[in-house]
């Protein structure tokens, strides 16, 4: 239990994976795929504030749209972090005429929470509100996230129901609705740390919120997806290795088990022998069964 999540409190997730962030990502993708790369979805300079776009080709018609959201600890990762070890489930989104929107987000180093969650939700109006321009289909919203991005997918999509003006730089609710969550390998909920970390400064949480967990009891509950879980949610795809010595499966667990328990529709796909992250999630079955889920909820 002592083993569990350490590397992900203790150091960055998958920050080695920086060459796969350059805009060589097409590679990833079936031919003919067009990138509308390193847009600003919040009226300034800053790469933290930037995202890609791939839409299939030779279609006028509009496409649903998944927001995908990278790993790394809150620390580290870019806009096409995991897309290096998921290039069949990225050819196979295409190829079912969906639009990935790939969106960079501020590091807890230079940034604490929420200003995580209040990116993605600015950049996710941001492709609401232009919609039309990229051929993207504004009524059918997916939210895909790993580890980090796990995290926060999971907390975009629960809290997007409930009136949070901290989650918004507007502070108002957003025009967007969100239609189905996929959840691959994140945390719901921060008390679920083993209690040694909870005095951490310089673990992922601690740089998350500024301090120590026991220190800022209001923002850790405010970051826990589990606190904004009813029965109107959308319905969650979760997907964990029960090898995972990085990030505890019963993080995956909990989740789905209050999910259901809410009346929400929810569905665990455990891994066997998965770690955390790499190609144990991009199998042909893995694979056909995020298909199903999203052709069952955005179509």
């Amino acid at each position: 239990m002592k083993k569990i999540l350490l590397l992900l409190l203790c150091l960055p997730l998958f920050s080695v994976l920086t060459s796969a962030q350059a805009n060589d990502g097409l590679r990833f993708f079936p031919k003919g795929t067009q990138l509308y790369s390193n847009i600003p979805y919040a009226n300034d300079t800053l790469k933290s504030h930037q995202l890609d776009i791939f839409v299939p080709a030779g279609t006028a018609k509009t496409h649903p749209v998944i927001l995908w959201l990278h790993s790394g600890g809150w620390r580290a990762g870019g806009k096409q972090g995991d897309m290096y070890y998921m290039s069949n489930t990225l050819k196979a989104l295409i190829k079912n005429s969906y639009a990935i929107i790939a969106i960079n987000y501020r590091y807890s180093t230079s940034a604490i929470f929420p200003a995580q969650i209040r990116d993605c939700n600015q950049a996710m109006e941001f492709i609401y509100n232009n919609a039309g321009k990229y051929q993207l289909d504004r009524q059918r919203i997916a939210i895909m996230g790993f580890s980090a991005g796990g995290h926060l997918a999971a907390l975009m999509g629960l809290s997007n129901n409930n009136d949070i003006p901290d989650f918004y730089l507007s502070g108002k609710k957003p025009g967007f609705r969100i239609s189905a969550v996929i959840d691959y390998f994140g945390l719901s909920d921060f008390y679920l740390i083993p209690h040694a970390e909870y005095k951490k400064t310089t673990n992922g949480p601690g740089l998350l919120f500024g301090a120590a967990m026991a220190d800022k009891p209001a923002l850790v509950k405010q970051a826990t997806p589990l606190s904004y879980i009813d029965r109107a949610d959308p319905p969650f795809l979760i997907i964990h290795g029960n090898k995972d010595e990085q990030m505890d499966v019963r993080q995956s667990v909990t989740l789905n088990d209050s999910l259901r328990s809410h009346g929400v529709t929810t569905r665990l796909m455990l891994i066997n022998g998965g770690p955390h992250g790499g190609e144990m999630f991009d199998t042909d079955s893995v694979t056909h069964t995020v298909v199903r889920f999203l052709n069952s909820y955005l179509r």
